[in-house]
Formats: structure tokens, C-alpha cells, sequence
């Protein structure tokens, strides 16, 4: 056998080992999840766990009602989701259909620099600028809500919803627009009613993914968020979203205790979650490729 060809096989079976190594790590995060957070159904019960109203871990006797802390995810989430998809879809439009080049050269560096800053930064931004703000402009206790929180995370997760926006933008073959102004459309009718529904699938990816970025962020929401484990009835209050709470109290946490095995019950439930929103992207993904003629 040839020097080349043992090169050649030895590429082949080192990129093949890189590619399965993704699939040894998933498998193991679950595993060891799975092993850590079980346990604690078995003492408190699954239905009181996730429906609890009170999470107390360090009282006497202790309380693991995590209901809280998913409606405090469920709200950041959803108010990061109201601010990232107005941003990131009208983003994503305005530069693929309507900036000229040189404003695409300048605009589109600077969104996915949102991305590359770190969350602790976002978390001083939040804190020093955001929390004042919101304190002063609704008389509030503190400025450290849900609301503090959604912003944050909105700006966060804007770069990922724009970028996978534009990508499904562009995936919509430009006969379909030639076709729209050969029959007369406007060029806003032909972006409204042509543009957008043929990459609707894809935006609908990018929303979800953007989502996903949102619920799972975990330095910022700490930091901003309030921490206080309450069911939160607005966006002006503090709240404690389960990502905080696995942080804040891991560090507290002793090893093998119920505490313990109830933190790692609750990342477990985050892991379903996202994992969940990542393969609902994917079907919706793939399902607008096929749309589209391209590979599925």
C-alpha cells in the first residue's frame, strides 16, 4: 500500500473518530443527568417536583417545587422572544433585500458582534444601564426583573435569529421574486407576500433556535433576573429561571444530597426542553429545504 493511500485512511478514520466523539459526549451528558437527577423523583415524587410551588432546598424539612423557576424561564424566555424576533427578522430582511452593498458590509460585522461578547458583559450592561433604567421608569423596588432579564437576553439572541433569518432568505430562489414584479407586484407586496412566506420555514427555525439561546443562557439571567424563586405574575418582578438557580446553588449543594440530585433534576428538564426545540428546528428546517427543491 502506497504512502498516500495509508494517509488517505488515516484522515478518514481521525475525522470518523471526531465525528462519533459529538455522539460519545451527548451520551454521556444524558447519561450522567439522568444518574444525577432521578434520585430526587424517588424522594419527592415527579408531579410535586415539577408542579411544587415552593423551593426551599435549604429549609427543614426541605421543599423542591420547581414551578417557579420554569414560569421565570417561561417568561424571560418569552419576553427575549418578543424583543430577538422583531430585531433579528426585520435585521435579517433589511439587509438581504433591501441594504445596498456598502450598508451590508458595515451592518452585518456589527450584529454577529453581539454575538462574540461575552454574557458576563451583557450582565454588567444590564446591571450598571438596564436596572437603573427600569427602577426610575416604573417606580420600582428594583430593577432586577423578568423584564431586566427579556431585554437582555432579547439583544443576546438577536445575532442568531438574524443570521439564520438571512440564510433562509437566501435560499428562496430569486425566479420567485422575478415572477412577483413580472406580474406587477410592488417590491413590498413582493417581500410580504412572496419573500417572506417561501422562507417563513426557515424563519420559523430561526425563532426557535433563538429560543433555545434564550432559555439555556445562564450568567445574565443571574445576574440581572432578581434570583427571587417566586411564580411571577408580570414582567416587573424578580424571578429565579432554573439556569440561575443551578448556578447559584450547585456551589451549596452537597455532593449525593436531595439538593444535589434536585439541581441535576432540574438541568435535566432544561436539557429535554432545548433538546426538544432543536429537533421541532430541525423537522421545520428540513421540511423548507424540501419546499424549496434543495436537499433534504
Amino acid at each position: 500500500m502506497s504512502y498516500k493511500r495509508i494517509k488517505e485512511k488515516l484522515y478518514k478514520w481521525l475525522f470518523t473518530v471526531l465525528a462519533f466523539s459529538s455522539l460519545v459526549f451527548l451520551v454521556g451528558i444524558v447519561v450522567v443527568l439522568f444518574r444525577e437527577g432521578v434520585p430526587i423523583f424517588k424522594d419527592v415524587g415527579f408531579f410535586k417536583f415539577i408542579f411544587g410551588q415552593r423551593w426551599y432546598p435549604t429549609y427543614n424539612p426541605p421543599e423542591f417545587g420547581i414551578l417557579p423557576l420554569i414560569l421565570g424561564s417561561f417568561w424571560v424566555t418569552l419576553g427575549a422572544v418578543l424583543v430577538c424576533v422583531p430585531l433579528g427578522v426585520g435585521s435579517a430582511l433589511y439587509l438581504h433585500e433591501i441594504a445596498g452593498f456598502k450598508q451590508r458590509q458595515f451592518l452585518k460585522p456589527v450584529i454577529e458582534l453581539l454575538a462574540s461578547i461575552p454574557s458576563v458583559v451583557y450582565g454588567f450592561f444590564g446591571m450598571a444601564i438596564v436596572t437603573p433604567f427600569l427602577q426610575k421608569a416604573f417606580n420600582l423596588p428594583t430593577g432586577m426583573t423578568a423584564l431586566n432579564a427579556s431585554l437582555i437576553l432579547g439583544i443576546m439572541a438577536t445575532p442568531t435569529v438574524c443570521s439564520i433569518a438571512e440564510d433562509a432568505l437566501s435560499y428562496v430562489p430569486r425566479s420567485f421574486r422575478e415572477a412577483s414584479f413580472a406580474v406587477g407586484a410592488t417590491r413590498w407586496q413582493t417581500l410580504t407576500r412572496v419573500v417572506v412566506p417561501a422562507a417563513g420555514s426557515g424563519i420559523s427555525t430561526a425563532i426557535i433556535l433563538g429560543m433555545s439561546r434564550a432559555i439555556g443562557e445562564t450568567m445574565t439571567v443571574l445576574m440581572v433576573a432578581g434570583g427571587a424563586a417566586v411564580i411571577p405574575k408580570t414582567f416587573l418582578e424578580p424571578v429565579r429561571p432554573m439556569t440561575a438557580a443551578i448556578a447559584a446553588e450547585m456551589g451549596e449543594a452537597p455532593m449525593g444530597g436531595s439538593h444535589y440530585h434536585a439541581l441535576f433534576a432540574i438541568a435535566l428538564i432544561l436539557f429535554l426542553v432545548t433538546f426538544i426545540f432543536n429537533i421541532i428546528a430541525e423537522v421545520i428546517s428540513r421540511r423548507f429545504r424540501i419546499k424549496l427543491g434543495l436537499s433534504g
